[in-house]
């Protein structure tokens, strides 16, 4: 497997405050990779230490199997970065700064170019002082994806756009995944990187609390489900995995279960005549809310 980036104990401290404690993470060619926590988790820290532009304290950063610090210049060729809030020259059109990205790596592919700016709908005769924050983001985009890039370091890269915009953006990540080109997406969207990623990463603190395909991290997770039987089941919440056992009119109960113990939990139901099942699969949102829904987060860059 050829990594388009790995970190290695990653850490980062600022003074006293320590931003990234020993993160640990790969990301495969072809592979889209969903990097998730709440504001100052850690997600930007970590971005900007694998773009060079902030020196880990220690552990390591890699991109195509060189340091991140030490080989920026060489490493930004091959990189295509699109930033959460995106600052542009307010003089140039968005074509011009379109163009002087695109052309910084020496290639230009006009009708690809065109076909972008087409796809997001973006006027490229207009300052950037008009644009909405909207529009500075599909300039940023187009940019990106109308680049040879073997990377693609997303970071928030669709705030600001409109649903129509975000499926366009959607499309375009896996057209990159299906040519082999790694995507590290950190994203406050999840249902976005449900769609979209092969394996997630959740940060909290400055840690990376949890990372795996979504089938491993849902089997973590409970599926909610809703069951009627002929006759009353009995000791339901006595059964392993289950809990949160509500009992509504006309028969029917509603609970929560471990996704391992689903199997003995509908074996045990089946002995009452089950005349109605069915399930809601977790959620990359559900373990989300795990790890952050009771405790909050402490402040992180």
């Amino acid at each position: 497997m050829k990594l388009s980036l790995e970190t290695i104990g990653l850490t980062k401290k600022f003074g006293k405050f320590t931003a990234l404690d020993g993160v640990s993470l790969k990301v495969a060619e072809g592979e889209v990779f969903g990097y998730i926590g709440p504001n100052g988790a850690g997600k930007t820290t970590t971005i900007r230490a694998l773009l060079g532009i902030l020196r880990a304290t220690s552990g390591e950063a890699k991109v195509f199997g060189k340091d991140a610090w030490r080989d920026a210049v060489e490493i930004h060729k091959r990189v295509a970065y699109v930033p959460g809030d995106v600052n542009l020259w307010a003089n140039l059109t968005g074509g011009e700064v379109i163009d002087f990205f695109v052309g910084l790596r020496g290639k230009r592919d006009a009708p690809r170019r065109d076909g972008l700016l087409k796809a997001f709908d973006l006027d490229p005769s207009k300052k950037c002082k008009t644009y909405s924050k909207g529009n500075r983001q599909k300039v940023a985009l187009i940019a990106a994806f109308a680049s040879d890039a073997d990377l693609f370091i997303l970071d928030e890269p669709t705030s600001g756009l409109d649903p129509l915009m975000e499926q366009v953006f959607q499309e375009l990540v896996l057209e990159q995944k299906s040519k082999g080109k790694g995507v590290f997406l950190s994203s406050h969207i999840l249902s976005e990187v449900e769609r979209l990623c092969d394996r997630v990463g959740i940060i909290k603190g400055g840690r990376l609390v949890e990372t795996g395909t979504l089938a491993e991290l849902r089997h973590l997770t409970e599926t909610r489900m809703t069951v009627k039987t002929e006759k009353a089941a009995e000791n339901l919440s006595e059964i392993k995995g289950v809990r949160g056992v509500v009992r509504k009119d006309g028969g029917e109960i509603t609970f929560q279960v471990d996704s391992s113990e689903i199997g003995d939990v509908v074996s045990y139901l089946a002995k009452y005549g089950i005349t109605k099942l069915e399930s809601a699969p977790p959620t990359l949102e559900a373990l989300f809310m795990r790890h952050y829904g009771e405790t909050g987060e402490e402040g992180r860059r």
